[in-house]
């Protein structure tokens, strides 16, 4: 954006008027003025119901977009936490940066309505709309498998699948599932816990528990996905960059009428033995430009957790383009 460093010379002023939802918008003891602050390097005065924000053009503008964006949230009487203020300057930064609106898109479940946190998570929801199959790719913290499994939850819900598959590998334990202590439920639970947790984020405990015992939805480790078809089902694959080439293929073929695939995974964390090559990697390079695929690359910028959790990703990053030699960049797993 053109002269985008450069200092406002006055003042941007942000009058607001409906001033029954300031409170929500400032939040308690204007924290969430001062989390703007923080993230766009701005000074933020209120005064009634108008903001006077000063500090570099694009910063400041950004902030007024942000503002507008809360305010707005506050008047349909949605709830704004610390998060939802990191989300709507992210979205504002985007807005500003590309000159181009972001897809609006919600997922109503159960127990809360979802709406995307960042410019990535809005293009995933869409592709996951408009795509049969959908990768989702990038670091930790970016939502990739919770947005998944909200858009299946909603899917169902609508009557527009009738059955929900969710599945990872169970690296950890070789998928020699056998050697683990316990029932068969005992030994895959561990590994498929952030399944669980993330339905019973969008449903009631109770609503979760008769799904899974009807077969609604089956949370299951991919070994169990051999010689299947499912048919009419959402089906997520979770933590993909541990299965091998062998076992995507295997994966992706069970896919039958009716039914859409997700799948996510991080290529920066593989635990799969030394020598192994990653199924994600390979379909990655197999299936790119496949009509009806759509792969959706996160980046940092995405991660919507802890701020610490960026932090710690980029610190990782940096060392990993440190480490990596020109030599070494085509080969690995």
């Amino acid at each position: 954006m053109k002269n985008a460093d450069k200092p406002s010379s006055d003042p941007l002023y942000v009058s607001f008027d409906d001033n029954s939802v300031l409170q929500l918008v400032y939040g308690e003891h204007d924290r969430n003025l001062a989390r703007i602050e923080q993230l766009l390097g701005v000074a933020i005065i209120p005064r009634g119901n108008q903001i006077a924000i000063t500090g570099p053009a694009a910063a400041a503008q950004t902030a007024r977009e942000a503002l507008g964006a809360l305010h707005g949230r506050a008047r349909k009487g949605k709830p704004i936490d610390m998060g939802e203020v990191d989300a709507a300057v992210r979205m504002a930064e985007h807005a500003r940066e590309s000159g181009a609106p972001l897809p609006e898109k919600a997922i109503r479940t159960r127990r809360r309505v979802i709406e995307p946190r960042s410019p990535g998570q809005a293009v995933y929801l869409q592709a996951l709309q408009d795509n049969e199959v959908v990768f989702g790719l990038g670091p930790a913290g970016t939502g990739k498998t919770y947005l998944a499994v909200a858009m299946a939850v909603g899917l169902l819900l609508e009557g527009r699948v009738s059955r929900l598959v969710l599945s990872r590998p169970a690296v950890e334990a070789g998928e020699r599932l056998g050697f683990l202590p316990g029932d068969m439920k005992e030994k895959v639970d561990p590994y498929l816990r952030p399944l669980y947790d993330a339905l019973h984020d969008m449903m009631p405990g109770d609503q979760v528990v008769k799904r899974l015992e009807s077969g609604e939805i089956e949370v299951a480790p991919l070994a169990f996905m051999r010689g299947r078809t499912l048919a009419n089902s959402f089906i997520i694959l979770d933590e993909a960059q541990n299965t091998t080439a062998t076992q995507m293929k295997m994966f992706l073929t069970r896919m039958g009428e009716g039914s859409r695939m997700c799948i996510t995974g991080d290529l920066s964390q593989i635990d799969l033995p030394p020598g192994t090559r990653s199924g994600l990697r390979d379909a990655l390079e197999t299936l790119e430009g496949v009509p009806g695929i759509s792969f959706v690359r996160f980046t940092e910028s995405d991660i919507v957790r802890h701020p610490m959790v960026t932090k710690i990703v980029r610190a990782y990053n940096e060392k990993d383009r440190r480490l990596l030699s020109p030599s070494d960049a085509g080969m690995g797993r």
